[in-house]
């Protein structure tokens, strides 16, 4: 007889909880073999494993039919760490970032790819390009602006040396935590961390410790680890950071500017078909010539076609002539992304598509 639910005790609402925790288990590692005969069918097709079509389209079957019930943010998340694993077992994917362990770049990919992914760190943006160019790693992850810094010209100028491809990007937040050995406050004699992080936290700092010294470091990863060693020591690190060297938040958010973001580009040798929502990134210079960029830009603005981004660059050892990166919405497989870059080669003195890509929060 069943009981009402009214006569319901805690017992019997988490025994409801521990069986729906085991049929979604079995559900899970049923997903997991219908993802791995996929990977098997791609195979003999020869097809791509990564089709960011059919994922937007799960993620917007999945927010239809959940109606708003559960928080859909925390919906998005666990759906993306099960597909993408789900995908890895296909294939595992190994990620280049800027290192060492538990930087904002090893952050961003753990949020691009799930835990699943093997993570590289190299010491260097420009290793990175190369790791992923000589094809010794499938993809790398690069930061290429900040929402307060501007652009990331080590990156800028590596697209411009190294021939590889933008498979997609990521907008990551930029939270500085204060953490250290204990979470408590009174217990820190000496602040570390690399120096961007400490000079966006500076008013905090001089506000709530004025009287504790500050020194810089190469990381935010070796600043934690220094942390986790040293119970008179805090750092200023990635949520990650905390995990990694299991270390006490002291405060939580201590940049002096909200909002501040980088933007992420995943590199690879290849981008990914059409997904519907994408962008587009060009590498182009233009003729020495009055009206040359006015032109340029007319022939896009003629088909419509949506810029979220131009940046120019200087060229090495030929002063005077400047690259533009530009980012525009669309892919290559539209028309008429295709017919406005068909035109923009015939008046560019060069001209090199970096990629089509799924666009950020798509």
């Amino acid at each position: 007889m069943m009981k009402n639910k009214k006569d319901l005790s805690l017992a019997d609402v988490r025994q409801q909880i521990d069986t729906i925790d085991s049929q979604f288990l079995e559900l899970l590692k049923k997903r997991l073999l219908c993802a791995k005969k996929i990977g098997e069918l791609k195979d003999q097709n020869n097809k791509a494993k990564w089709d960011p079509l059919r994922e937007r389209q799960i993620f917007e079957r999945l927010l239809a039919e959940n109606n708003g019930a559960f928080p859909e943010e925390p919906l998005l998340s666990i759906f993306h760490e099960i597909i993408t694993t789900c995908r890895l077992s296909q294939k595992k994917a190994e990620v280049a970032y800027l290192g060492p362990e538990a930087t904002f770049s090893h952050l961003a990919g753990v949020k691009y790819f799930g835990h699943a992914a093997t993570y590289l760190p190299m010491e260097t943006i420009e290793d990175i390009f190369d790791e992923v160019e000589r094809g010794r790693t499938q993809y790398g992850i690069v930061p290429v602006e900040n929402s307060i810094e501007g652009a990331v010209t080590s990156t800028l100028d590596s697209f411009i040396k190294y021939n590889v491809k933008i498979c997609g990007e990521l907008n990551l937040g930029i939270i500085h935590n204060l953490v250290n050995k204990s979470g408590n406050m009174d217990d820190i004699k000496l602040v570390v961390s690399h120096p961007q992080p400490i000079a966006q936290c500076r008013q905090w700092l001089k506000k709530h410790l004025p009287n504790v010294a500050i020194q810089d470091v190469f990381s935010t990863s070796v600043a934690a680890k220094m942390a986790a060693k040293d119970p008179s020591v805090a750092a200023i690190a990635s949520s990650l950071a905390i995990t990694t060297y299991q270390l006490q938040t002291v405060v939580k958010g201590i940049e002096d500017y909200r909002g501040n973001t980088t933007r992420f580009l995943l590199i690879g040798k290849e981008s990914p078909s059409r997904s519907g929502k994408d962008k587009t990134s060009l590498l182009v210079s233009l003729l020495d010539r009055p009206g040359a960029l006015n032109d340029a830009l007319s022939i896009l603005a003629a088909r419509s076609i949506n810029l979220t981004r131009i940046e120019s660059r200087p060229v090495k050892d030929e002063p005077g002539r400047y690259l533009f990166f530009i980012d525009m919405l669309g892919h290559l497989e539209d028309e008429i992304v295709k017919d406005g870059c068909e035109k923009l080669k015939e008046i560019c003195s060069y001209f090199e598509w970096l990629g089509s890509y799924p666009r950020v929060g798509e």
